[in-house]
């Protein structure tokens, strides 16, 4: 499989890496009102890109790129302060590891998966099998990006019978600010962890622990 095709499969939202049944804050967001319409979403979008977008592209381009991921999954977690979304980010580790070790099976994937049998955080689970896939940083970072904004506007297309067209345009609209997003996470990858952004949204985070409080929701996150 060449590198191109292998992250068309990677960001494709029908790998099966559980990313489906969470919305990325938007449940939460839609709920209070912060999400109401395309422009809206495009607002929460961006937002999200910018912050926890942003910190988790340049995981998985640090992973990427070779650092130590069981490095990066610490520092992943000291910038991850709601416990909701820790957890969040290791099931979705252990769900896309499960995937990629399918697809693209190698010893860097295996010893990650031994040194955290509850999963790593996503991104760097995501970086290191875009590393296995002959992918490189700014690959990482794209697929992250991307994510960042897809899961929410799917989402919502769901939440709110938005229209799946609108939904995309939206999507499409944001397309030079995720290649920005992923050239800076990229750069950073390459100077090391202690470069690595830490931008949070905390609003997201709260938003994050009164969502798993909730008796009845539509996604898991």
């Amino acid at each position: 499989m060449t590198t191109r095709a292998a992250l068309l499969v990677l960001a494709d939202g029908r790998f099966p890496a559980g990313g489906h049944a969470h919305s990325g804050g938007a449940e939460p967001a839609v709920t209070a009102g912060r999400i109401r319409d395309p422009r809206s979403l495009a607002d929460f979008c961006l937002g999200r890109l910018h912050t926890t977008g942003l910190t988790a592209a340049a995981l998985a381009a640090a992973a990427a790129h070779g650092l130590d991921p069981l490095a990066l999954d610490e520092a992943a977690d000291a910038r991850t302060p709601s416990p909701a979304l820790r957890a969040v980010a290791r099931k979705l580790g252990r769900q896309l590891m499960r995937a990629a070790r399918a697809t693209w099976p190698g010893p860097e994937l295996d010893a990650l998966a031994t040194a955290r049998p509850r999963g790593a955080h996503q991104p760097v689970v995501l970086g290191l099998t875009a590393r296995v896939a002959g992918l490189g940083p700014e690959d990482a970072a794209h697929c992250v990006a991307y994510e960042t904004v897809s899961g929410p506007a799917t989402a919502v297309v769901r939440l709110l019978s938005l229209d799946p067209f609108e939904a995309t345009a939206v999507l499409a609209r944001l397309a030079p600010a995720l290649d920005r997003v992923a050239e800076q996470a990229a750069a950073a990858a390459r100077e090391g962890i202690d470069a690595l952004p830490a931008a949070s949204a905390p609003l997201l985070d709260i938003a994050a622990e009164a969502h798993a409080a909730r008796p009845v929701r539509l996604f898991a996150s």
